[in-house]
């Protein structure tokens, strides 16, 4: 893949920021998965699932793989489809609004952007 642009490189690390970030903070943070039918097991299956789709972002960005990143960006969308409504429903959220706009404005459309851009590069590489 030939160089990525300045705003893929900004979207890839609103991607990967969270990967990393959401799993410390909630080891530190007392409580965090304490909400209204969260199982113990929440906690470890939330902080595996963070870093090893953080990882294989760390990889593909390295390699500069648009497919492996396209697929990795994808599923963080997919994922953060489920992960928005959980959070308004189980989670004690001191603004619905903000955690919206919050959502929208830094993972939803990013990723349309980043999506629609990688599909291009892989598809001029088929075979």
């Amino acid at each position: 893949m030939q160089k990525l642009p300045w705003w893929l490189h900004i979207i890839i690390i609103l991607q990967i920021a969270p990967m990393f970030i959401g799993p410390l903070a909630a080891l530190y943070a007392n409580g965090v998965f304490q909400g209204t039918g969260a199982p113990e097991m929440s906690q470890f299956i939330y902080l595996a699932r963070n870093f090893a789709v953080g990882f294989a972002f760390l990889v593909a960005y390295k390699l500069k793989n648009a497919a492996m990143l396209f697929i990795l960006i994808f599923i963080r969308l997919l994922t953060d489809f489920v992960d928005l409504p959980t959070i308004l429903y189980f989670g004690d959220v001191p603004s619905r609004v903000a955690l919206i706009a919050l959502f929208v404005g830094l993972y939803y459309v990013p990723s349309l952007f980043a999506l629609r851009f990688l599909w291009r590069r892989i598809g001029r590489h088929r075979v």
